[in-house]
């Protein structure tokens, strides 16, 4: 029978949602750095003069990079075993702006590292290569995203897209702030900060804002509940860090209550939203 040459011609493997080897062994291999990384700077904060790529200080800098960690871990953990490409695509490019800021970051203060330690050749070997595994990890998958809800799947209203697009475009600005301007920013910070630290936490604030933009252009509650779960882990470490590093904190600045404020908000509006939407899923309403 001859075809109609009218129909367009669909690439083999496009909108099955799959997740390619690749990207779950880019997943499996970044898994290890994070755990010591996160181990190191988490449970030995005072001592990243002898442990790590270079000397943090004070403690509530290294503990708040761990928690970015821990939040990747749970990330790519789930990338790992995933079985739909789309249930994770929305973390890919937050990392990616992550990391590609941290490699930004280590050239610009090349100076500051501990260069015979292992911990800064660990260190500058991901962030040199990362950013472009995890671009093309997301330029290949990117074709496999059918780009539409299952049947009866839960979906996120726009109004609360709206709100968490506006979210990131708020957050976004910060993270900038604070990776072009740290001299500047160093004067407003909570907690002391030096021109590296300063873009380290800039790099930090990408995360959330790309998530929030992420999740604002996809409506599927599957598209966005990992990258949740991260995020919420991820600012519950940053919490039980405050906590342990109280003294650094400058207790006369607004933006002390300001920070830790906003991220208790964020906590309780994250999980409330995510029992709020499980419970929209298909068959969970009659449980």
């Amino acid at each position: 029978m001859k075809q109609n040459p009218q129909l367009p011609v669909q690439a083999a493997g496009a909108g099955d949602d799959a997740v390619l080897p690749a990207t779950r062994w880019l997943a499996i291999v970044v898994i290890p750095f994070l755990v010591v990384a996160a181990g190191l700077l988490f449970i030995w904060p005072n001592d990243t003069d002898k442990t790590f790529a270079w000397t943090i200080k004070p403690a509530m800098t290294p503990m708040m990079l761990a928690a970015a960690y821990m939040g990747g871990i749970v990330f790519f953990a789930q990338v790992a075993r995933a079985r739909q490409w789309h249930t994770v695509k929305v973390g890919f490019l937050p990392v990616l702006a992550f990391a590609s800021l941290l490699g930004a970051a280590t050239l610009l203060h090349w100076e500051r590292f501990n260069h015979a330690h292992i911990s800064f050749w660990a260190w500058a070997g991901l962030y040199f290569t990362t950013p472009f595994l995890v671009l093309a990890a997301w330029l290949l998958n990117r074709s496999r995203d059918p780009q539409r809800p299952a049947p009866g799947e839960a979906q996120i209203a726009f109004p609360v897209r709206v709100i968490m697009g506006l979210f990131g475009a708020l957050t976004l600005p910060v993270s900038l702030f604070l990776f072009f301007s740290p001299a500047l920013t160093a004067a407003l910070w909570p907690w002391a900060l030096t021109p590296l630290t300063a873009r380290v936490v800039g790099a930090m604030f990408a995360l959330p804002g790309l998530v929030g933009l992420g999740i604002a252009f996809d409506a599927r509650w599957s598209a966005a509940r990992v990258i949740l779960q991260a995020q919420a882990f991820s600012i519950l470490i940053i919490l039980l860090a405050a906590l342990r590093a109280w003294g650094d904190f400058n207790p006369g600045s607004a933006g002390t209550y300001l920070f830790l404020g906003g991220l208790v908000a964020m906590l309780l509006t994250i999980a409330g939203f995510y029992v709020f939407m499980e419970t929209r899923q298909p068959g969970k309403a009659q449980r």
